[in-house]
Parts: C-alpha cells; structure tokens; sequence
C-alpha cells in the first residue's frame, strides 16, 4: 500500500496545505492549489495521466497519514474539515467509476 504523510502541525492555512500536498503528492507544475484540483489529481491515482507521482494499481489504497491531526485541528478546523470531506468525495467519483475507493486516511 502506497502511504503519504501530512504533517498538520505545518498546514497554517490553505497555502501551505496546498504547496505540502504538492509535494507529498506529487501533483504536476499546473497544479492550480484549490480544492477543485486537488479532487482531480487524486482522482487519476490508478490512471497513466501524471496527475501525481503516485500511480496506484486496480483496487490499490493510498493511505494518508496525517501526523499531528490534534494540532491541525485546534489551528485550522475547517481545513481539516473540507479535506475530509473531499477525501470522501474523491472515494465517491472512484465508486462512481465501479472502481473501489481509492484512498484511506489516518489521523494520528
């Protein structure tokens, strides 16, 4: 199983999110740091497309490890909030497809 860690201690605000889950993720120089296109990045991780450096095989979970989820939460709740959601969506357009859900988040 592939994994990804977030380090929530360092998320401060939606810029910092974006530019660590560029990098974690591998997402392309176009990545357009919103939400929008945060979902279609993850939503190409079992296709040959370049939308991350992770390339997942069928059926394949990318775990997210997100470290010091407590602090994250107590600095920036609605950051939080919104990613999990759109993990939840992105696992939706996976299960839209009839492929299984893609990715798989632990809070630590």
């Amino acid at each position: 199983m592939a994994t990804v860690t977030l380090d929530g201690a360092a998320i401060t605000g939606w810029t910092a999110f974006h530019a660590l889950s560029k990098a974690a993720f591998g997402f392309p120089d176009f990545y357009g740091n919103t939400m929008d296109a945060w979902i279609d990045c993850l939503s190409y991780l079992r296709d040959d497309d370049g939308m991350a450096a992770i390339r997942l095989k069928p059926d394949e979970l990318l775990q997210i490890d997100i470290l010091h989820a407590d602090a994250w939460r107590a600095a920036q709740p609605d950051i939080l909030d919104e990613v999990l959601y759109c993990i939840a969506g992105v696992n939706e357009r996976y299960e839209d497809y009839g492929e299984k859900p893609a990715l798989k988040v632990n809070l630590r």
